[in-house]
């Protein structure tokens, strides 16, 4: 089955962390062989003596604080490990234990709150089912749907995730996987961070522009998100369009920037030094837009649309604006990017480009975890959809003209 981006979807798999009893049966299969043939029936008659032999004898009582293994179980039900682990992961050996066995088995367990060792079993699969990735920053908006989709998926598959937080910091960017990997992470979602050196496992970067050896790159259809932008504007019959940047810490910031002029070489439109800002903080807040759209006004000259970076710096924006006296869409018209939660409920709801950023999440951790398994190869870059939406943060010069021929 395939999902809107072409992707092979897997079926769920059982999750090896101990929200029911699991243990690895490896030992087991190997103790007992209770495949078909005359071994198998063998093996399937010494079960059936153990396990009477177990209602005759008693059994040792673990000590308080003891730690509760299958050697520890055995020895309580007279029973050996192997047929412990056969019962608890319900295998298909399970069939030839009484079920008056197995029933004791399950309550023992219970009774002494068993859990598996995970850390055991992971040696012997040589898998963790445990995922890395690192964010900016957690409260980020941006972040935040995509690491809803991230952890939607792994969810379904059985995998856990471990996060940290770089805050762009260069030296948090190169040590973190590091650490890691010392916690035996099978491979890596980064998410707006920019990739600087290839890993040694398989990651997939959300918003990552550089072809790193070993790195997959999901990343939105940039040229088609400015060309959405700006032929609407365009339409609305602007021509004097200011910009801001994003900065350079920002992975997408470059690639977006580069693709906006582009497009707006196509439309013939002039975009003087005057009109374009960059964003410098880092903070990933409405401060963000707010400290350089003060810059552009200060400079005197007239724009009646901007194109912000993205939904946090356009809502700075606007505040900036509206503490001039300017209104938006009145005055200027103003054009967000993302399309966070918060996008249709500022006031006014800002037209934006929407980035399918929850389901970004959902198709990286599906690359990934394919990638972990070797089941399928992807190229460097598996580009998304833009979709613009149209809301109240923009509006026709005309009627612009004309409130100020009224005013």
């Amino acid at each position: 089955m395939q999902n809107l981006y072409g992707l092979e979807s897997e079926p769920p798999r059982r999750s090896p962390y101990p929200s029911q009893l699991t243990h690895s049966v490896r030992a087991a299969r190997q103790e007992v062989d209770v495949s078909t043939g005359v071994a198998g029936h063998a093996a399937a008659r010494m079960l059936q003596q153990e396990c009477m032999a177990a209602r005759r004898k008693p059994g040792i009582q673990p000590t308080p604080g003891q730690p509760i293994s299958l050697r520890t179980l055995g020895e309580y039900l007279n029973l050996s490990p192997a047929t412990i682990s056969l019962v608890l992961n319900n295998s298909p050996g399970v069939k030839s234990i009484p079920q008056e066995t197995r029933d004791r088995v399950i309550e023992a367990a219970a009774k002494f709150d068993y859990r598996p060792s995970f850390f055991a079993r992971s040696l012997r699969k040589r898998q963790t089912y445990t995922v890395g990735v690192l964010v900016p920053e957690l409260s980020d908006s941006y972040t935040t749907l995509v690491l809803a989709g991230v952890e939607e998926f792994l969810i379904e598959e059985g995998y856990f995730y471990l996060t940290a937080s770089h805050r762009r910091k260069p030296d948090l960017i190169d040590e973190y996987p590091r650490l890691l990997m010392d916690r035996s992470v099978e491979g890596f979602i980064l998410i707006d961070t920019v990739l600087e050196k290839s890993l040694p496992l398989p990651v997939v970067v959300v918003a990552g522009h550089r072809k790193i050896e070993g790195a997959t790159n999901v990343v939105l259809d940039q040229r088609r998100a400015a060309e959405l932008a700006l032929r609407h504007l365009f339409q609305l019959g602007h021509r004097k369009i200011a910009f801001m940047r994003g900065g350079s810490h920002s992975s997408d910031a470059d690639d977006r920037w580069e693709c906006l002029m582009a497009e707006a070489r196509e439309l013939k439109l002039t975009v003087p030094a005057e009109l374009t800002v960059q964003i410098s903080s880092r903070a990933a807040t409405p401060e963000m837009g707010f400290g350089p759209a003060n810059e552009l006004l200060e400079r005197g000259i007239d724009f009646t649309a901007l194109v912000c970076y993205n939904d946090m710096s356009a809502i700075g924006a606007i505040r900036a604006l509206m503490n001039r006296g300017l209104h938006v869409p009145d005055n200027v018209s103003v054009v967000g990017f993302d399309d966070i939660q918060g996008a249709a409920f500022h006031n006014p709801s800002l037209t934006t480009i929407r980035q399918p950023l929850a389901q970004m999440g959902v198709v990286a951790a599906r690359i990934l975890l394919q990638r972990i398994r070797g089941q399928a190869s992807f190229p460097d870059m598996v580009p998304i959809i833009p979709e613009l939406v149209i809301r109240e943060s923009t509006a026709p010069l005309a009627a612009r003209q004309a409130r100020g021929k009224r005013g």
